[in-house]
């Protein structure tokens, strides 16, 4: 059923047009109804919704049908709007998250509804081309509000010390794996089984099932203990925070709201702050960071401490650098690599204050092969090692960014004879230089780079995967604009 609301706001918008195409004002409406300017101005914006007898005489006065008027359909001019308020859209985008509220978003597309029906096809549009799906932009949406927000959520790290505290939990020390099983037994009633998954091979690529019915949790065989520890957490953090719409399988397979994409963040935030807490993190980024010499070393010792899963610890570095740091102008990437196509996909990405470079590519272009992140995937599949830790100071192309860059490949556990990389940037300037200190050395080294070979002005590149022909169409047309100039000159003066 359509909410009272939209039904108010789509008469409105059909009220306005009408009288807008007869070239008649409110006060000229208000005078043939007898119905007072402001109380029509309220139709118009969706605030009221007027009687019958108050539509008979709107009806009368703008020369249209009764049924015409209330009817839902809304001609093409406005049918995109009408698509985006009868499907729900308004409630499922979380605009009380950004700080906005459902009836601004109304009252802008009540005052310039033309304006607003060519933006939204617009949208649409642009959706369409790049195959933007549902969920995809239910995780655009997630990024957002983690970037808004820092990616730092402090109610969740409270939470995680509180959870630690009643269960004694030693946050000094690695969590054990088998003390959060027994947990997830003894508190919530969860029993496990570590074979069923194994059976079918359509569900290779999951880690765990959960089954509401019975408190079971699934797991494959494949997940090794710093995985088991993330899934158990994770677990955890769904029944402490009391999270009833949930997804239950990781990895998911597909969100039915905004609200699960929601509820896996917190879950997986929770895990990852228990897995890795804040204080003792900070204390040995200290270590790490205000170091004299260069010591990749230490960070990888470090990574070990808390899990044996890079993914997790970088993802846990975008919430401690930004807020213990002052580190702000940061990036995480995951990418995977299939050897035998030579592709790579970047699977993940979140961006702090800025839209650094790079970011995600839909027009399946080719990555710069010249990321640490990207050279160090080739390098373990070519060896066969199961995993490889790089660092560089990439400088971008064309612009005055530089980024010191870490990054881990490994194995991808899920998909044989695929890798993963994980990479974060972090702004190099004055002021990271200032606060770290072996960076005033030097001892990282440089590499120019682009975004995607496509768009790369780097001469003679040695990895290029292909030409830059985006570079080369804006030289083209640079070149056509000046013959154009040069003829309509000669033009221009007497023969």
């Amino acid at each position: 059923m359509v909410e009272e609301e939209y039904i108010r706001l789509i008469f409105g918008l059909k009220m306005k047009q009408i009288r807008t195409e007869k070239d008649l004002s409110l006060f000229g409406l208000s005078k043939k109804t007898g119905l007072s300017k402001s109380y029509l101005n309220e139709i118009e914006k969706g605030k009221k919704y007027p009687k019958r007898d108050k539509i008979l005489q709107i009806a009368d006065a703008l020369e249209t049908s009764y049924d015409h008027l209330v009817s839902l359909k809304l001609d093409k001019n406005l049918a995109p709007i009408g698509e985006i308020l009868q499907s729900r859209l308004l409630k499922e985008i979380p605009l009380d998250l950004f700080g906005i509220r459902e009836s601004d978003l109304i009252d802008i597309i009540a005052e310039a509804p033309v304006k607003v029906n060519a933006f939204i096809s617009t949208l649409i549009e642009i959706a369409k081309h790049y195959n933007l799906s549902r969920e995809s932009f239910f995780l655009a949406a997630l990024r957002s509000y983690q970037e808004a927000q820092n990616n730092y959520f402090d109610d969740l790290e409270k939470k995680v010390e509180l959870f630690a505290k009643a269960y004694n939990i030693n946050l000094d020390e690695k969590i054990n794996p088998e003390e959060l099983e027994d947990i997830l037994r003894e508190e919530y009633g969860y029993s496990f089984n570590n074979e069923a998954l194994s059976q079918y091979t359509e569900l290779t690529n999951l880690r765990s099932v959960f089954v509401p019915e019975t408190k079971t949790l699934l797991l494959s065989q494949s997940v090794d203990e710093s995985q088991k520890t993330f899934i158990y957490s994770k677990e955890i953090a769904y029944n402490y925070l009391g999270i009833q719409d949930r997804l239950y399988t990781f990895s998911w397979i597909k969100f039915d709201s905004f609200d699960q994409v929601l509820n896996n963040f917190f879950a997986s935030y929770f895990a990852g702050a228990l897995i890795i807490p804040r204080k003792r993190l900070a204390a040995q980024l200290k270590g790490f960071l205000y170091q004299e010499d260069w010591q990749p070393e230490l960070l990888q010792e470090m990574m070990a401490s808390f899990t044996g899963s890079p993914e997790t610890f970088y993802q846990r570095l975008t919430n401690i650098l930004p807020k213990d740091f002052n580190m702000r102008n940061i990036f995480f990437l995951r990418f995977s690599h299939n050897p035998a196509t030579d592709d790579f996909r970047l699977e993940k990405e979140l961006h702090l204050t800025n839209l650094q470079e790079p970011h995600a590519n839909e027009n399946n272009e080719h990555y710069c092969r010249r990321w640490v992140g990207l050279r160090t995937l080739k390098q373990i599949a070519a060896s066969k090692t199961k995993a490889a830790f790089g660092a560089q100071i990439s400088q971008y192309v064309n612009t005055d960014n530089e980024y010191l860059v870490l990054s881990s490949s490994m194995e991808d556990p899920f998909r044989a004879g695929k890798y993963r990389s994980i990479a974060l940037g972090i702004l190099h300037n004055k002021d990271l230089v200032n606060k770290v200190p072996f960076l005033k050395k030097d001892p990282i080294t440089r590499m120019l780079v682009g975004v995607t070979c496509e768009g790369c002005a780097i001469e003679d590149c040695s990895v290029r995967a292909a030409v830059p022909t985006r570079l080369q169409k804006k030289a083209q047309n640079r070149r056509t604009e000046e013959v154009v100039n040069e003829l309509t000159a000669r033009f221009s003066k007497p023969q």
